[in-house]
């Protein structure tokens, strides 16, 4: 199974999410030969390095010869690490990561995701042995759960057949606690949601407003039926009191 996931920039080759399971690896460059990311800039070197998956993270190599690469945690108020000319598998911890090459003049980017943090119980209860992993994953300060919150919102506040908001009323009730909230963002977080939830994509022949009011639809019947959001949980919605980070 897929542990990691690279979102390629809009002019890379391919343009669809690469998946990689543990102990895969995927190169990226200028050139073919990279055999996986193309990115196609005269100051991006031709193999300019590689990523692993090692179960949930990974592990970055910088090919080139003189340039420092920086991967940022988009989520952690200016966290990142920076991985120097020729380091091999430099591990990168973080569950969103913003890979960013230095290329001619321009700062490139790609994203990286780690889908499959798992957490698991500080209390041991005197029980012996392995601790259980939880069946769902998911970290209440993070941006994605303000969107699941706001989404489930309706239904907890005791409709449990209201319609599900719209991406543009779910920016209006984000926009609070996440000044920059946008549709693409949104739109990011609702997909983000759906692979780390591991609720199977929509048919290909949909339409895009389909497949996303579907996808709607199956993260909220799934976080009621397994009560992965409760009522209190809209406080994360509430600028006052909590704010998921950013």
């Amino acid at each position: 199974m897929y542990s990691i996931i690279v979102v390629p920039p809009a002019d890379a080759s391919p343009a669809e999410q690469i998946r990689i399971a543990t102990g895969e690896q995927l190169a990226f460059g200028r050139g073919e030969k990279a055999h996986g990311l193309t990115i196609a800039h005269e100051g991006v070197p031709r193999i300019a390095g590689e990523i692993t998956a090692h179960r949930n993270f990974w592990l970055l190599t910088n090919r080139s010869e003189d340039q420092t690469y920086v991967v940022e945690n988009p989520e952690g108020a200016g966290e990142h690490i920076k991985v120097a000319p020729g380091r091999t598998d430099a591990p990168v911890p973080f569950e969103f990561a913003r890979v960013v090459l230095p290329a001619a003049g321009d700062l490139l980017t790609f994203d990286v995701w780690a889908p499959r943090h798992t957490f698991r119980s500080v209390t041991r209860h005197d029980v012996p042995g392995a601790l259980t992993a939880p069946a769902f994953t998911l970290d209440r300060t993070r941006r994605y759960f303000a969107v699941l919150a706001a989404l489930c919102e309706p239904r907890l506040r005791g409709e449990p057949h209201a319609p599900l908001p719209t991406v543009e009323q779910l920016v209006e009730r984000l926009a609070p606690v996440w000044p920059t909230v946008s549709r693409s963002t949104v739109y990011w977080n609702i997909d983000y949601l759906a692979l780390k939830l591991r609720l199977r994509p929509g048919p290909d022949t949909a339409q895009p407003t389909q497949r996303l009011s579907g996808k709607k639809e199956s993260l909220v019947s799934l976080a009621l039926r397994f009560d992965l959001v409760h009522e209190d949980d809209l406080v994360v919605l509430a600028a006052a009191t909590g704010k998921a980070r950013v």
